[in-house]
This record gives structure tokens, sequence and C-alpha cells, in this order.
């Protein structure tokens, strides 16, 4: 693979200026391709990455010059791509398949970075003939304004292996990348984490205060228990992202706080303001990702009839949340609950 040629991402928002951010102050040439408001923000504040590392006292830093990457506003910056990496909200998919498609060589490697599972797909089907591989982030960065980008939990990036070893071209000091040869599994496994995005949202808590109360912790436990029996009935083995087995994560989910604290602490690092990206969504007045994420666990289970009562609620309550416009409910778990 030629290092020489520019990473280009592909709709950077908060984990594409994090990422591209973190490959560019390790030297590698890259462009965001980005929203006006976003340009205009890096132009004048440059561009600050910032790390937290899981002690609550001390927090990693990266400052770039807007001057050390490329920002455009036009696909045309995809001309010279060696690396593009796809990080737009899965909505999105398509049109920027259509930019990448008009604009990057033909021998551009294309990686999405997206949260759910058809984007991979989505991707190939406009790009015939080009090398798309699937990516998984396992972290949180939350935009916090003036150029601020800060990652708020822990993981290493995932990305299936190919004959170019893409993943070891992009893993840097700070950003560990690692080659996955069941990249479909980690996904799912992802993707079964993701299912606390909507109860993050729903709830206006953050991560770590929502995760240290047993009553959320069973609501999360109880719609994760409805999505592996989806994924078991399909056939479908989920790999978890920590060292824990994906089936036993409900069970954990259950114990009691101080056991289970015990257990987080071990196998993962959050940050106490850590917040999902639909709750970004809902506080922003923006479209979720819900039909990609529970909508895609939906689809599974009506397709080998497994009844998922808790997940169509919660969606039913996002879309209510999304309707209203005005930002995060805060519902409790009795409210989520309902009559699921």
């Amino acid at each position: 693979m030629d290092t020489d040629r520019p990473i280009v991402v592909a709709g950077a928002g908060a984990i594409g200026c994090f990422v591209g951010g973190m490959l560019a102050a390790a030297g590698r040439r890259v462009a965001l391709l980005v929203r006006p408001r976003v340009k205009t923000e890096i132009e004048r504040f440059g561009l600050r990455l910032t790390d937290f590392d899981g002690s609550e006292t001390r927090l990693g830093e990266t400052r770039l010059g807007a001057g050390q990457l490329a920002l455009s506003e036009d696909p045309a910056v995809l001309h010279s791509a060696g690396i593009v990496l796809v990080t737009v909200k899965s909505a999105d998919t398509a049109d920027v398949a259509d930019q990448i498609a008009q604009h990057a060589p033909q021998d551009a490697v294309i990686v999405s970075l997206q949260n759910g599972i058809g984007n991979v797909a989505a991707l190939r089907q406009r790009l015939v003939g080009r090398r798309v591989l699937a990516g998984m982030v396992p972290f949180n960065v939350i935009a916090m304004g003036e150029g601020r980008f800060h990652r708020s939990t822990s993981g290493d990036i995932h990305v299936g292996e190919d004959p170019g070893n893409t993943a070891a071209a992009l893993s840097v000091a700070g950003l560990t990348v690692r080659a996955s040869g069941d990249i479909t599994g980690v996904q799912w496994g992802k993707l079964i984490i993701n299912l606390n995005n909507a109860l993050s949202a729903l709830s206006d808590l953050p991560l770590a205060a929502q995760l240290a109360s047993r009553d959320w912790r069973r609501l999360f436990a109880d719609q994760m228990a409805e999505g592996l029996a989806a994924l078991k009935a399909a056939g479908i083995a989920p790999v978890s992202s920590t060292p824990i087995p994906m089936s036993w994560s409900p069970t954990l989910l259950r114990l009691p706080d101080a056991i289970f604290k015990a257990i987080l602490g071990r196998t993962m690092k959050i940050d106490p303001e850590a917040r999902s990206s639909m709750w970004q969504d809902l506080k922003q007045g923006r479209k979720t990702e819900i039909d990609y994420l529970q909508g895609a666990v939906i689809a599974l289970a009506e397709q080998n009839r497994v009844d998922v009562p808790l997940m169509r609620r919660i969606v039913a309550l996002i879309k209510e949340a999304e309707a209203a416009g005005n930002g995060p409910p805060r519902l409790t778990p009795r409210q989520i609950r309902g009559s699921a």
C-alpha cells in the first residue's frame, strides 16, 4: 500500500475528526471531507484531541493547527486517496459511496468505520470491484466545541483482514487498529453493546452514571438478552470487544453494583461525562441511527420468529423523542419498560 497517498476521512464528524486527527498527529497525510460548520470551526480553533485515560484526573491531549491536515467541503478531495475512511451516519452511506465512485482512485481502499451492520453491503453495491473493508470503532467521541473532540471510552479499532494489511497501515501511537478475521462477528458484538445508546439517550444520564445503576443495567441486560436470542436464532455468533464473553454480559449487568463496578473497571474505562452518539443526536435535534441499531436486530428477529417487545418499545420511545424535538426525555427505567 502506498503510504504517501493521503488518508481521506469522508464525512468527518466526531469520530472522523478524532481518528483523522490522530493519524495526522502521527505524521500521516490526512484530508477531512467535512461540513461547512466543522471546516469553519477547525480553521478558527485548530483541532484539539483529548483522551480520557481512566484515572479521572489526567487527560492526554493532542493539538493540531488547521494547516496540519487538508480540510474540504468538496468531494474532489478524494481524487488521490490511498485509503478512504467512511464515518458518515448510516443514512448517508449511499450518498458518500456515490462521491467515492466519482472521485476516488479505483485502487483506494474503502474502510467503513460506521455504526450498524449494513453499511459495507451498501458501499459494495455502489463500489463494485473496489476493496471495501468493514471496521468497528469501540470508543465514543464527543464534539465539545471550539475544535475539541474528546474520546470518552476505551478500546481498539478493528478492521477486516486484507492482503494489504490495511489495519497496520492505520495503526499509530494512541490509536491502535487491529486486523480481525471475523469482522462480521465483531460488528454484531458492537451492535449488541450499542443497544445501550438508546437507553443513554432516553435517560439523559452520562454512561458511567447509567451503568452505575442496577435498575438501568437490568434494563440493558433484558434488551441485550433479546438481541442475543435473535442472533442465536439466525446462527450469528457475536464477538465481544472485551475479555468477557458476550453470552455472559446480561448476567454480569444484573449483578450488584459493587461487583459490577469491579468487573467493569478491569475491562473498560469510561469518562464520567461520556455520552452516547444517540444522546448527542437527540440533544441537537438530529435523526438518530435507531433504525440501523435496534432496527437491524428487530428485522433479524422477525426473520427468525423471535419476540423482542422491549426493543420495539425502545424504538417507539426514541422516535417519539425525535418527533418532539425537545432533546433527551429523561425517562426512568420503569417508564421505558411501560407495557413491554
